[in-house]
């Protein structure tokens, strides 16, 4: 578990840490200079990320403890889950192409964290599922208000084409379907499809 809580803690701080601390990296950026400092903040990540997975596969055997429900998740929440983690892929995606899914809300790709980490706590309630999904949902919600914060207005983008947004929710929703029907081989756990 504390793999899995550190590497929780890391991408959280490092996410964090431009908007919260702007002149400390405007500092770091100075003295190292911008390239390297993006090339620290891709380690950061990368160590988080492993953290995150190697935490998270260590658990099942060694750990029994945390696979215990700390809550039994509604009858309903598996359900709840598959639209919620559906609408959280095509959020997640939404800020790369151009699109109109940008010019309703200001920050897609984290509330489609939330979406989906949510949708994950509505099926599973186990300590190691409440610290990843709690945890990123969390660091999710502090995101958009740090960047909130830091940018001030949002000024919306330009309106996009209709087949923009199709193109890529039928993106989000074939990536969607792979991991459906992977999820049992990369993560565990029983097949969904």
């Amino acid at each position: 578990m504390t793999r899995l809580v550190l590497g929780v803690l890391l991408w959280s701080v490092v996410h964090l840490f431009p908007g919260l601390a702007p002149g400390l990296k405007n500092a770091v950026i100075k003295h190292v200079g911008e390239y390297p400092y993006k090339g620290i903040f891709l380690v950061f990540m990368v160590v988080a990320l492993y953290l995150i997975i190697s935490g998270w596969a260590s658990m099942t055997p060694v750990e029994p403890d945390v696979l215990v429900p700390l809550y039994t998740a509604p009858e309903w929440g598996g359900h709840a889950a598959a639209v919620l983690v559906l609408l959280g892929f095509i959020l997640f995606l939404a800020p790369y192409p151009p699109n109109n899914i940008k010019r309703m809300m200001r920050h897609p790709q984290l509330i489609g964290v939330v979406a989906w980490s949510v949708g994950h706590l509505l099926a599973v309630g186990t300590a190691r599922s409440l610290v990843l999904f709690g945890g990123l949902a969390v660091w999710s919600v502090i995101e958009i208000l740090v960047i909130n914060r830091r940018e001030g207005a949002w000024v919306k983008p330009e309106k996009a084409p209709l087949k923009k947004d199709l193109g890529m929710v039928l993106f989000s929703v074939l990536a969607y379907l792979a991991f459906l029907y992977t999820h049992h081989l990369l993560f565990g756990g029983t097949e969904l499809i």
